[in-house]
C-alpha cells in the first residue's frame, strides 16, 4: 500500500506530542479505510465521482 498521508504534516500538525513510528502505518491504513467507504458509496450511488458527502 502506498502511503497516503504525508508525515511531516501529521508531525506538524502534532507539534506538541511525540508521535511513535508505528502512528504514521495505522494513521494510513484509517485513511485507506475511509477512502474505500467513499468509493463505495459514490458508486452505490451511481456515481464516478467521490464527493465530500461520501465521507
Amino acid at each position: 500500500m502506498s502511503d497516503l498521508i504525508v508525515k511531516a504534516a501529521v508531525k506538524d500538525a502534532l507539534a506538541d506530542h511525540n508521535v511513535s513510528a508505528d502512528f504514521y502505518d495505522a494513521l494510513n491504513e484509517e485513511v485507506a479505510e475511509l477512502l474505500d467507504d467513499a468509493a463505495e458509496r459514490a458508486e452505490a450511488n451511481d456515481r464516478k465521482t467521490v464527493q465530500p458527502r461520501d465521507l
